[in-house]
């Protein structure tokens, strides 16, 4: 870890590396809500909890900056945890093992939690330092954002007292983002009966890995594969062509990542057994064919496997792999506002087998127009209905709408120029933020959203940019700086 406190700036990355230290997996957010509460009060400063979890530090302006308008930061604990699978690690228990590989800051076989780790410290150095300038600033450390939004939802109207909030969830720099996608999530679940292995069948284990996954809004352009896909597409071709019997199929985790890794156990009669490896065959050329340009690590592999017990019935697996090649996955529109944004988009995330024989499908769909982030979900929804299974739309939360007029845009924007001697591209993103939920409760709020650069978020692949994070916090400190006079 030595080599990651002496990167600059050192106040920045001292506070990161302590946040690699402490689990913090979304839902799993004590030790990291005690951290922070142990450093308001090392610090003697204002120091409150919600309800829910969500903390707010509180530190005086500097001398004479006491009239300068209230300003207040804000980041979510919470991390995904995404990791391959020949990797041993506990996010409830075990730091996160980062190391510097050139320019970035990578884990070893985890996610990072860069997103939003890093903005965290940015948080923790400010608060802690004596010589940085700034008017009066309140620091919202906001739980559990990764899986449903819960702090955001269940804050107070009245828990922090700024009309400028600025938000350090973004993962690119050099950009202001002033806009973010809504989304909900849809949800699916088949029941099924059990179904002894007819005689004289073999049994196979089917693995998709090595894709990059990651973010289900920034990256659901990026062409990159979806292992759930990958694999169903064969297991449909192969249950119409053969008499193929699926027992299992387990793929992605999270409902906000692009599922990476996915495995199915079926059997598959002897007489047909020839014929099925000649068929993968030709599908693993054609799957590698078609993704070689953006999955270069795909990796699609067959074993003999051990006899199950049991396969589901023909009925249901003919419901659930027929829904599943249906599901739309990817970019829907593009916006005609701002262009090179994507408007609207849905992720197949996740199939899981579940108790009580059931069958969990997750989806999530994303919109910066409302009608369209529902009518995308209706149309999930109406693909499954199909399949004759149980939908439950849930998690629904707003976008925020662009605000080209914004003061602290203006500010931001001048202070990047002044610094780097261009300007800043402005923009919308289509990840979810938590300025939507914020903006419900505070609609005088004037907000603006910057950050370091970071790849392949929500994924094992996750990386932060050492020369964007010094960018970062530089223009935060001249940003503050700049604040108006109340």
């Amino acid at each position: 870890m030595s080599e990651i406190v002496s990167l600059k700036p050192v106040e920045v990355w001292k506070y990161f590396n302590e946040i690699l230290q402490i689990p913090r997996p979304s839902k799993k957010e004590e030790k990291i809500i005690e951290y922070l509460i142990d450093f308001g009060k090392k610090h003697k400063l204002d120091t409150t909890r919600d309800e829910i979890g969500n903390v707010l530090i509180r530190k005086p302006a500097t001398k004479g900056m006491e009239s300068i308008q209230s300003v207040v930061l804000q980041s979510h604990v919470d991390m995904v945890c995404e990791k391959n699978s020949d990797v041993d690690h506990d996010f409830n228990a075990d730091p996160i093992k980062a190391y510097v590989d050139g320019e970035w800051v990578k884990a070893m076989g985890t996610t990072l939690g860069a997103d939003d780790g890093i903005g965290i410290a940015a948080q923790l150095a400010l608060l802690a330092s004596n010589t940085i300038k700034h008017g009066p600033i309140e620091c919202l450390f906001t739980v559990d954002e990764e899986t449903g939004l819960t702090g955001a939802f269940e804050m107070k109207p009245n828990f922090f007292n700024s009309k400028i909030l600025i938000n350090l969830d973004s993962e690119d720099e050099g950009e202001l983002f002033i806009g973010c996608a809504g989304g909900i999530d849809t949800t699916i679940t088949f029941a099924y009966e059990l179904e002894k292995v007819p005689s004289d069948y073999k049994a196979y284990k089917l693995s998709v890995t090595g894709l990059k996954g990651g973010h289900s809004g920034d990256d659901i352009d990026k062409g990159l594969g979806n292992s759930i896909k990958i694999i169903n597409r064969f297991l449909w071709k192969g249950t119409n062509k053969f008499d193929l019997r699926l027992a299992t199929i387990d793929g992605g985790n999270l409902r906000n990542a692009i599922p990476r890794e996915a495995f199915a156990h079926f059997v598959i009669h002897e007489a047909d057994e020839v014929g099925m490896l000649e068929m993968l065959n030709v599908f693993i050329k054609d799957i590698y064919g078609e993704l070689q340009a953006t999955e270069p690590k795909l990796k699609i592999a067959i074993e003999t496997a051990a006899m199950p017990q049991w396969v589901i019935d023909e009925p249901t697996q003919y419901d659930l792999l027929n829904s599943l090649y249906a599901c739309p996955h990817g970019v829907i529109a593009m916006s005609r506002q701002i262009p090179g944004l994507v408007e609207t988009s849905t992720n197949l995330a996740s199939v899981k087998f579940i108790q009580d024989n059931q069958i969990l499908v997750t989806t999530s769909q994303r919109s910066s127009i409302d009608s369209a982030k529902i009518d995308i979900a209706s149309m999930v929804e109406s693909v499954f209905r199909l399949a004759n299974s149980n939908i439950v739309h849930s998690g629904g939360y707003p976008g925020w709408t662009p605000n080209t007029d914004s003061k602290i845009l203006r500010i931001t924007k001048k202070a990047y120029t002044k610094l780097f001697s261009n300007e800043p591209v402005v923009r919308a993103i289509h990840a979810g933020l938590e300025c939507g939920l914020f903006l419900e409760k505070y609609p005088q709020l004037d907000m603006i959203s910057f950050g370091p650069t970071i790849k392949g978020a929500h994924s094992p692949d996750e990386r932060l940019d050492i020369k964007s994070t010094d960018k970062f916090w530089r223009l935060l400190l001249e940003v503050l700086e700049n604040i108006p006079k109340g």
